[in-house]
C-alpha cells in the first residue's frame, strides 16, 4: 500500500484549493467504504487524500413542494433510505438506498461518493436518473449544474474538471400521478455489487389517463448508467397496457451493451434488462394509478414478484 498525505478540508473554498493544488495526485473522500477497499487493493495509489467529512452544510437533505429534494453530497445512503421525503415522494430512490450494501455501509457510504466513483453498477443512480436529478458542482470558478445524465464519462470518470467538488443533488418534485420503483439483481441481494439494476417512473395524465411521463435508466449493463429513450419513447403519450411494456423491455434489453464477469454473463444481463423493466414498469404504473404506495408496499410487492 503506498503512503499519502493526509489532509482536511473545514470549507468548500478550501477543499477547492486543496484540490487545485494537487491536480490528480489527490482524492476526496468523506465515507471512505470504497476508497479504503481500492488503497488496499493498489487500485488508487493517491499521494495526497482529501477529507472533506467536516465541510459544513454537505451533509443537509430537505424536501420542499417547490424546491423538490436536495440532498448534500455528504448525505448518507441511509439517511437517503431513512428520510420521509424519499419515501412517500421518490420509493424508487428509497428502494435504492435499501439495496446497497449493508446497514453498516450504508452508515457511511455517502450519495455524493456512490455518484463520484462512476462505477456503471452505482445503486442510486439509475433511480436519481428516473427523477431528472442534476448535480450542483463548486469549483474554482464558482457553481456550474449538470444533468446526472451527462455527468459521467466512461467507467470511474465524470465530467469534473481540476479543483470542482460535487456539492449537492437536485431533484424535482414529481408529478402528480407519478410512480417509481427500482429493483437489483445480485447473487447476493444487497451485499453484492449490482449484475443489473433498474429503475423505471411513469406518470399519467390522471389517475386512468394515457402516459404523460416515462423514463428508464439502466445500471451495470453498459460503461456508465444510462437512461433507455427508446424505450421510453414508446410509452409516452399512449395507454400503456402489457404488451406495450413488453415492447418498451424488448427495446430497453436491444440498446444495452453488457460484459461478461464473474458477477454475470454478458447475456444474463441482457435477459434481465428485459425481465427487470417490465417488473418495475408495472410496479410503476401501479403505484402511479392507484396512488403513492408506502416504500413498504412496494417491497412486500418486489418480494412477491420474484417468487
Amino acid at each position: 500500500m503506498k503512503r499519502f498525505e493526509y489532509l482536511e478540508a473545514r470549507n468548500l473554498r478550501q477543499a477547492v484549493s486543496l484540490l487545485q493544488r494537487h491536480g490528480d495526485d489527490a482524492r476526496i473522500v468523506a465515507g471512505s467504504t470504497d476508497f479504503l477497499v481500492r488503497w488496499r487493493q493498489g487500485v488508487w495509489n493517491p499521494d495526497y487524500v482529501v477529507n472533506i467529512q467536516r465541510v459544513p452544510g454537505l451533509g443537509r437533505i430537505t424536501y420542499s413542494s417547490r424546491n423538490g429534494l436536495r440532498i448534500g453530497a455528504l448525505v448518507t445512503v441511509r439517511t437517503l433510505e431513512q428520510h420521509p421525503a424519499v419515501r412517500r415522494h421518490y420509493p424508487a430512490l428509497a428502494a435504492a438506498a435499501a439495496s446497497f450494501a449493508g446497514v453498516q455501509v450504508r452508515n457511511l457510504a455517502t450519495v455524493g461518493g456512490n455518484i463520484c466513483n462512476a462505477s456503471p453498477s452505482g445503486d442510486t443512480i439509475p433511480a436519481l436518473l428516473v427523477f431528472d436529478a442534476q448535480c450542483r458542482v463548486v469549483g474554482p470558478d464558482g457553481e456550474r449544474f449538470v444533468a446526472l445524465d451527462k455527468y459521467f464519462t466512461g467507467p470511474g470518470r465524470t465530467v469534473l474538471q481540476n479543483g470542482e467538488i460535487l456539492a449537492e443533488i437536485q431533484v424535482p418534485k414529481p408529478a402528480r400521478n407519478t410512480g417509481s420503483h427500482y429493483i437489483k439483481h445480485s447473487p447476493r441481494g444487497a451485499m453484492d455489487i449490482a449484475t443489473v439494476g433498474v429503475a423505471s417512473l411513469v406518470s399519467l395524465d390522471g389517475k386512468s389517463g394515457p402516459c404523460s411521463e416515462a423514463r428508464i435508466a439502466l445500471g451495470a449493463v453498459a460503461p456508465t448508467p444510462v437512461r433507455a429513450y427508446a424505450a421510453e419513447d414508446l410509452l409516452r403519450g399512449k395507454q400503456i397496457d402489457g404488451q406495450l411494456m413488453a415492447q418498451a423491455a424488448s427495446s430497453a434489453q436491444s440498446g444495452v451493451t453488457p460484459i461478461d464477469d464473474i458477477r454475470g454473463s454478458a447475456a444474463h444481463r441482457k435477459e434481465m434488462v428485459g425481465v427487470l423493466t417490465r417488473r418495475t414498469l408495472e410496479q410503476a404504473l401501479n403505484s402511479a394509478a392507484q396512488g403513492p404506495m408506502t416504500f413498504e408496499e412496494q417491497r412486500r410487492l418486489t418480494v412477491q414478484a420474484a417468487f
